[in-house]
């Protein structure tokens, strides 16, 4: 079975003009497909469509949503496994639902009168359903086992005995709670929010606030909460909480305005800058570097503070036509089309930066596919006399010491094994072969150097998963089952 990788973005709410309008404010976090799930007492309909939220009209979905509901599900889906059929990528689509009747309509599908529905940030691995009955499974989703195994054995036994990244909601069509939950590391963020008298969720405070709904709490890793139709919750402890936040949520994943587990995404990727900057200038003095730029739109808060910190100015080389992730294409041939089409030159840039020599922030260099077009625009079509590129991110995809290929099997396209679409530049080469691969000078923050900017701004290093650059596996060594730390109401 190929596994389905997620880096997602969902909200539970309780009207779906809101669960619209957050969802389009976690566009950031998925584009390949989009999902709602409307729920009322014995009543489940799902939409699901491809590509942006946008592309279907709330006036629209208000129509098909055409019964009495209490609580709304929305999901955007970036999952690749190469390319698929569009019936495939619809069947795959969040909400995943068991049981109802499907109606295709082309780029879109409706499903009425379903059973079961969840929707899910991030990444189970199939040995932890080991010994589960899970059934005649209909997509390749880690989703659907992970619904048939919560129909089998309950929430807070698959709290205890499924290790994995995940943030989940499942909604049943006899129950009139939805239940909402976040594994023990709490890899994948979550968050709690209260909007119109009623408690919501959702991937990121950002898209809460820009809301109009007031930020309560993070999820707590380890917890249930079961959302009531009235708009109140109540919140159970089962599992005790074994933090292994995702670094990679703050340094790319996150919008720059939200907080993540109490920590700023700005505060903290302008602190790397910072770092950056101290680095990289012990190689080259700042009198040798002309202008600081970055490739848009992630690394700019770093890139203006390293940009401070040498004392050089910051400025814009590069536009993107729209906000589209490179990364999140669904192969390299699907990212590179991305990036040539969407990465450009400023206009008049040429004459500014000919024969000069600058310093391009990015976020990470993972398969190279940015790193190489800007290297293209820069030298072919700007004429720069030499370009730097840095990264306030690690080397992902190493061999470190142990002998392990890392990447990610937690909730990120970035898979441990080498598959044609899934090339690490980092992988077995040196600082040296990497700068030769891209075609320019390329740098890296240290492993260290990053770890102490988290730490600095009060985040315990081992409160991260740092498995993709040589850290340990977050869960791996834990015990499967926790016992019960008490409840809150």
């Amino acid at each position: 079975m190929v596994e389905v990788r997620h880096k997602c973005g969902f909200c539970v709410t309780h009207s779906l003009h809101d669960g619209h309008n957050i969802l389009r404010d976690l566009q950031h976090r998925g584009r390949e497909t989009f999902g709602f799930a409307a729920i009322g007492y014995g009543i489940i309909d799902v939409v699901k469509g491809l590509g942006r939220v946008d592309s279907f009209s709330l006036s629209t979905l208000n129509k098909i949503f055409d019964r009495q509901y209490h609580t709304f599900f929305g999901h955007v889906r970036y999952a690749t496994r190469g390319q698929k059929g569009v019936e495939d990528l619809l069947k795959d689509a969040h909400p995943i639902a068991l049981g109802g009747k499907i109606y295709l309509r082309g780029d879109h599908l409706i499903m009425r009168d379903c059973e079961l529905v969840g929707v899910h940030n991030g990444q189970i691995d199939d040995a932890n359903f080991e010994g589960m009955e899970l059934g005649r499974l209909v997509t390749e989703t880690d989703t659907e086992k992970f619904l048939r195994a919560y129909k089998q054995i309950g929430e807070e036994e698959l709290m205890k005995r499924v290790p994995g990244a995940f943030t989940f909601a499942v909604a049943e069509r006899e129950r009139d709670e939805v239940v909402v939950m976040r594994d023990r590391t709490g890899i994948k963020p979550g968050v709690l929010g209260w909007k119109d008298g009623k408690f919501v969720v959702a991937s990121e405070n950002r898209a809460l606030i820009k809301n109009g709904a007031e930020f309560r709490e993070e999820l707590l890793p380890g917890a249930v909460y079961y959302l009531r139709s009235d708009g109140s919750y109540r919140r159970v402890n089962v599992a005790e909480p074994s933090p292994r936040h995702c670094f990679f949520e703050w340094n790319y994943i996150a919008a720059a305005e939200s907080t993540l587990n109490w920590l700023q995404v700005r505060r903290l990727r302008e602190a790397l800058g910072g770092k950056l900057a101290q680095e990289f200038t012990r190689e080259v003095k700042p009198e040798k570097i002309d202008f600081v730029s970055y490739i848009p739109s992630c690394p700019e808060v770093a890139a203006r503070k390293f940009a401070q910190a040498i004392g050089k100015k910051c400025i814009n080389i590069f536009y993107k036509r729209d906000d589209e992730r490179s990364f999140q294409g669904s192969d390299n041939h699907n990212r590179s089309s991305s990036i040539k089409r969407n990465l450009n030159l400023m206009p008049g840039i040429e004459e500014y930066v000919r024969g000069k020599t600058v310093v391009v922030i990015d976020d990470s260099t993972v398969r190279g596919t940015n790193a190489q077009y800007a290297r293209k625009l820069l030298y072919d079509g700007a004429g720069v006399a030499e370009a730097y590129l840095l990264n306030y991110t690690p080397q992902i995809g190493i061999v470190p010491p142990d002998g392990i290929p890392r990447g990610c099997r937690f909730g990120v396209d970035m898979p441990p094994e080498e598959h044609d679409n899934h090339k690490f530049i980092a992988r077995g080469r040196t600082i040296e072969q990497i700068s030769e691969a891209v075609g320019m000078s390329v740098r890296f923050i240290s492993v260290e150097g990053m770890l102490g900017v988290f730490e600095e701004l009060g985040m315990p290093r081992e409160k991260l998963c740092t498995y993709c650059i040589g850290g340990e596996h977050p869960f791996e060594n834990s015990p499967l089952t926790q016992i019960s730390v008490g409840r809150t109401m």
